[in-house]
């Protein structure tokens, strides 16, 4: 049964994504994507995934045809190498512009340069994730570790709208109020979480984080 829209229905499958899952083949195109790696189309398991089939009649299990999930200790250091990265130039820019995160002087305490250090420290962080992440599917250290994000439905780079999200998720409580402890528990939530092995900012933007290498 093809699975391509009607004639004259105006809607092709996007084909500029090369990382998005295509639909299942019975011509033997060779796409990496027409079946799960290494094998013959498997049936779909019971139940099926949170978040249902994806478009173009993919079977129920969202990881089907997609590379295997990256390792949960990469996806750490990844965050660190990027947080580092980020971190000199939020430095940088607070001292330039004589940003401090506290100025005590006797009993008095400039609250407010530190709120412009967290804003600062909010906006660049989640413009390089969204940046980056919309455009490449992986931010420098993703990229270093040989990582991408993606979409848990059809395997493609996320959009713009999606990774704002998942970024504001993960950076707006760490800049304002709880710093590396939100980071530990937003993406910490990794390594327990099954099967998709997503953080609170992915389950969020319902994205996971797979494998390149």
């Amino acid at each position: 049964m093809s699975s391509a829209p009607p004639p004259g229905s105006g809607e092709q499958p996007p084909e500029d994504d090369p990382f998005r899952k295509r639909p299942p083949s019975h011509e033997g195109s060779g796409s990496p994507y027409d079946t799960p790696y290494g094998g013959a189309q498997q049936p779909p398991p019971p139940g099926g995934g949170p978040y249902g089939g994806g478009p173009y009649g993919y079977p129920a299990d969202p990881l089907a045809g997609m590379p295997p999930l990256a390792d949960s200790a990469r996806r750490t250091l990844a965050r660190i190498f990027d947080m580092i990265l980020v971190g000199i130039v939020v430095w940088l820019l607070t001292w330039a512009f004589g940003v401090r995160e506290y100025d005590i002087n006797g009993d008095h305490v400039e609250v407010a340069k530190s709120v412009g250090q967290s804003v600062i420290g909010a906006v660049l962080y989640t413009a390089y994730d969204t940046f980056m992440m919309s455009r490449y599917g992986q931010t420098l250290g993703k990229k270093w570790l040989g990582m991408r994000v993606a979409n848990l439905d059809d395997g493609a780079t996320p959009s713009v709208q999606t990774m704002l999200i998942r970024s504001l998720v993960l950076w707006v409580p760490f800049a304002f109020c709880c710093a590396c402890v939100w980071t530990a528990i937003c993406g910490g939530w990794s390594y327990f979480d099954k099967p998709y092995k997503q953080g609170l900012h992915d389950k969020a933007a319902k994205t996971v984080v797979v494998s390149t290498s």
